[in-house]
């Protein structure tokens, strides 16, 4: 595998370094185990089709069993994944043992899962898109378990800063070994050709919504000002 050779092991700080179907495999074995539980562990062909799901994934993938049983041995061999005899199975089963690796309840589970299914994410996105892994009960709750998550040694999440334009800070995760001060861990708007474009869209959409409200205040003003016709 083109990647494997930068995944063999550790960094050098500890943190688990993943190459992006690792992860995938990873963070569906990990949902799935909550959103159904019958039929977890996962097969070879579960799994397969986890990972190749189109919606909750970004990017989309479509990985072929090979590509996905290479990714399960390379994650055993570092214990994060285990295989499972099933009495009576004819086919192999796996389970993740992110929990136990990292010590993770489940609220922190669940938003580390959001993070490497989804990308980077907003609190009120983790806390949206967690579903049935966990239900968060407030933003707040999802910003703890984020920086539970942040104050971890090593850290399995950062925060990135916020994009001109933007309300609210998003958060990724670190197992695919980005720095959240690199470049490439930057919001598309924090620089180059394409953030031009996002920050015109954004300024774009700004404009129409003052509009709007301008318009929706300037009716309110007449009906007002007509009762004292």
């Amino acid at each position: 595998m083109e990647n494997q050779a930068a995944t063999d092991k550790p960094a050098d700080d500890g943190r688990v370094i993943l190459d992006p179907v690792e992860v995938r495999v990873l963070a569906v074995l990990a949902e799935k185990e909550a959103l159904t539980p019958d039929v977890y562990p996962m097969s070879l062909n579960a799994l397969v089709n986890g990972c190749n799901q189109l919606s909750s994934r970004d990017p989309v993938m479509a990985l072929d069993e090979s590509a996905v049983l290479d990714a399960l041995h390379r994650l055993m061999e570092r214990r994060l994944v285990a295989e499972v005899s099933l009495a009576g199975a004819r086919v192999s089963k796996y389970e993740h043992r992110l929990r136990i690796r990292f010590a993770l309840e489940q609220d922190k589970l669940a938003a580390l899962t959001v993070l490497m299914l989804r990308g980077p994410q907003t609190a009120g996105e983790v806390r949206t898109r967690s579903g049935r892994i966990h239900e968060f009960a407030s933003v707040a709750d999802a910003e703890a378990a984020l920086q539970f998550l942040i104050d971890k040694y090593p850290p399995l999440v950062a925060r990135l800063p916020r994009a001109p334009g933007t309300k609210e800070a998003r958060y990724m995760h670190l197992l695919g070994g980005a720095d959240a001060s690199s470049e490439d861990a930057l919001p598309a708007a924090a620089g180059g050709a394409g953030s031009r474009s996002d920050r015109l869209v954004q300024l774009e959409e700004e404009v129409a919504r003052l509009r709007e409200e301008t318009a929706r205040l300037a009716a309110q003003f007449e009906e007002f000002r007509k009762q004292f016709e």
